[in-house]
């Protein structure tokens, strides 16, 4: 029995702690898979969470559910991101009165395997959803030594959880193979119909930022930072220059890399950070979507492109690769090869029936991905994990022990 808190009962929803390195203060896909778990968890009322996170006093966006702030410091050199110090004793005070039955952990940070501790002290289920690969991102700083012993930390930290969640089974494979954890299981992402679809399309609006009806328009959206392949979007249209490929560049985020982006390539149109329906009208608004990242391990704006029935050309990885049908919807090509994705970029600039036909594919495609349907399995395993089933009912099933835990063998 978890100390200080009674058995988990068929009386009562299950109890989450959810800790979040940003839960609201920047807008980022990981933050927004989580609102939305949290809100479906709301909604249905078999769980309770609780949030537990650094905060900003200019957040991107109100959080879904209880948030908890915990203490923290801006990162040096990226100050918009900031480190929360751990569990203070007003923190356990709010843990101690929660009662929590299962911890969620969201990323491998200070707040993160502080949040670990507590819960193994008490005997408390731990798992972890994995939104991004940290391992990755020395190579854009060049700390690229740095990434054995990430892979090692990242290893120690997530090896004895409960279950592990990722967006893919691509994703899925890469922990296994790299021994972090045989128990990983799918969270896979959705998409707001409703808000993305290609009604979005607003050429008025493009012309207001200056581009043509008929100019060929590559999008970019996200944060402007250098692990997002910010100097693989500069390079590919420099490249489609150097080949006489018309086009404009559209690129939708704002972040600290901006100016280096806009010195690379100074005829493109910034528009800052969008959301809503005027992010929606951006993607729709594009002719293709460019995605070369790495270090996603899904890619939620790849599959709001797709939802507004543009095509995508991306790097084929790990996230991309789950996603987008190679000759299909769009295009995937080895990572960092300029020449590769200027080639899939003009073939698209020169034939707009393919655009209309790759991008119509990546709509049906992305109507497969429901919110809903994605976060009750995610809910559902997390009831099995505290021996319940869906709908709050008491669990029965066996159980066995797995990282020191006692975890439902239907669960495993």
């Amino acid at each position: 029995m978890p100390k200080g808190a009674p058995p988990s009962s068929p009386g009562r929803p299950v109890r989450v702690a959810l800790f979040s390195g940003n839960y609201n203060y920047v807008k980022d896909g990981a933050n927004q898979a989580l609102n939305r778990l949290v809100g479906r968890m709301l909604a249905r009322g078999d769980v309770i969470p609780r949030v537990y996170s650094p905060v900003s006093a200019t957040p991107a966006f109100p959080p879904t559910g209880d948030l908890v702030p915990v203490p923290s410091f801006p990162i040096p050199g990226r100050s918009e991101y900031r480190v929360g110090i751990g569990i203070t004793p007003a923190v356990a005070r709010d843990l101690a009165a929660f009662r929590p039955d299962l911890v969620l952990l969201s990323a491998p940070d200070l707040l993160g395997h502080a949040a670990k501790r507590w819960a193994r002290a008490r005997a408390l289920p731990v798992v972890a959803s994995v939104h991004t690969r940290f391992e990755t991102y020395g190579d854009y700083y060049r700390l690229g030594w740095l990434r054995g012993w990430a892979e090692t930390m990242l290893r120690r930290f997530y090896c004895d959880l409960a279950e592990i969640y990722v967006p893919t089974e691509g994703m899925a494979e890469v922990l296994r193979a790299q021994g972090v954890s045989e128990r990983v299981q799918i969270w896979s992402r959705g998409v707001d119909h409703a808000l993305f679809h290609p009604g979005r399309r607003d050429l008025t609006w493009r012309r207001t930022l200056g581009i043509a009806d008929e100019d060929f328009t590559i999008g970019f959206v996200g944060r402007l930072v250098l692990e997002k392949g910010l100097d693989m979007v500069a390079a590919v249209s420099e490249a489609l220059s150097a080949r006489g490929v018309g086009h404009r560049v559209l690129v939708v985020g704002d972040g600290p890399a901006r100016a280096f982006l806009a010195g690379r390539l100074p005829d493109a149109v910034f528009t800052g950070f969008l959301a809503g329906e005027a992010l929606a009208r951006a993607h729709a608004s594009a002719d293709l979507f460019l995605n070369p990242s790495v270090t996603e391990t899904f890619g939620n704006v790849t599959l709001e492109a797709m939802a507004c029935g543009v095509p995508v050309v991306a790097a084929d990885v790990v996230g991309s690769n789950a996603l987008v049908g190679d000759g299909v919807t769009g295009r995937l090509v080895p990572p960092r090869d300029v020449v590769a994705f200027a080639s899939a970029i003009a073939a698209y600039a020169a034939d707009p029936g393919l655009r209309r036909a790759h991008g119509a594919a990546g709509l049906a495609r992305a109507r497969l991905f429901d919110w809903d349907r994605v976060n009750d399995a995610m809910i559902d395993r997390l009831l099995r994990l505290c021996g319940r089933t869906a709908g709050g009912a008491g669990g029965t099933e066996a159980s066995v022990a797995v990282g020191g835990v006692q975890i439902p063998a239907a669960a495993r």
